[in-house]
């Protein structure tokens, strides 16, 4: 039952969440935003749903339609079904001892819902949006893994609970403001945000990998990707910033940040997104390591 309800606050927080990009894309293009429909435009995101949902369902001859009509679905159950692992106020609904190896997993599963989505397609704008996407993810997963990997023998556990413990006299952003540097842009690369959105390019790609996908589908993979925006927030403020006095704050602050990158930064360039991971962010990640295993050695 407390996964359950935690599930549904989930979907509910990704549906304030859109409307708040748009009320920040809004005032930083110097307009309003969403502000007819209820207080403020308040209303606006289940205006959206509605439309969205009651659109009839149609795909075109060449696509895989058994394929392109589960994995939508997939992507987002696969976000969802995060949520039990994280710990809500010293309280874990799932009690699994190593359950950043269960976050590792499921995250890890995505990359296949993507890449499902863009080939059941059948449509060459589409294919090569998910080729594009999944590279992208794969490379930044590693420095992704490996900075939760470097917080983890920091703590020396594979529990959230004890990371959390393990920085009531110090957060780790503190001693590591590069590595969480680093960190956050593996977040907008593994998302697909801006300035890293290379699924899209309206002038090669349309819109990437769900290009052939509308209505109700549609609106299944913009809710997963906006679920995996706040799951990161979450996860990055449990991290860096453990403290459950101020943890909804500077989720918040995390949250609104994603959000001003976007408004702020053109789209970068694929090769250099490339050579940024493999070539910068993977040595030095790796230079940490050992630093953190001789320092983990001196306190324990």
């Amino acid at each position: 039952m407390n996964s359950f309800i935690s599930m549904i606050c989930l979907l509910v927080a990704v549906a304030f969440y859109t409307i708040l990009e748009r009320k920040i894309l809004g005032y930083i293009q110097i307009r309003k935003g969403p502000n007819k429909v209820g207080f403020i435009g308040i209303l606006q995101p289940f205006a959206d749903a509605i439309k969205l949902f009651n659109k009839s369902p149609s795909s075109t001859d060449s696509s895989n339609y058994l394929i392109s009509f589960f994995t939508p679905s997939l992507s987002l159950f696969l976000a969802i079904i995060l949520v039990p692992l994280l710990p809500y106020n010293n309280f874990q609904i799932l009690d699994n001892k190593h359950n950043i190896l269960s976050f590792f997993i499921i995250s890890s599963i995505s990359v296949y819902s993507m890449l499902l989505i863009g080939w059941s397609s059948n449509s060459k704008f589409s294919h090569i949006g998910a080729i594009r996407s999944v590279a992208q993810m794969i490379s930044y997963e590693v420095s992704f893994f490996i900075i939760i990997l470097f917080i983890s023998i920091l703590s020396n556990s594979f529990n959230f609970m004890e990371i959390i413990f393990s920085q009531s006299l110090l957060w780790f952003f503190l001693g590591n403001l590069f590595l969480f540097y680093m960190w956050f842009t593996s977040c907008l690369a593994e998302v697909n945000r801006s300035p890293f959105d290379f699924a899209e390019g309206e002038s090669e790609l349309v819109s990437g990998f769900n290009v052939e996908y509308m209505g109700g589908w549609f609106a299944l993979i913009f809710l997963a990707e906006y679920a995996n925006m706040v799951i990161l927030s979450y996860l990055t403020t449990l991290l860096f910033f453990s403290s459950f006095k101020t943890f909804l704050m500077i989720m918040l602050l995390c949250t609104i940040f994603l959000l001003w990158i976007r408004g702020s930064y053109p789209r970068f360039r694929y090769d250099l997104l490339m050579m940024l991971n493999w070539k910068i962010f993977l040595p030095l990640i790796l230079f940490f390591i050992p630093f953190s295993l001789i320092s983990t050695y001196w306190c324990f």
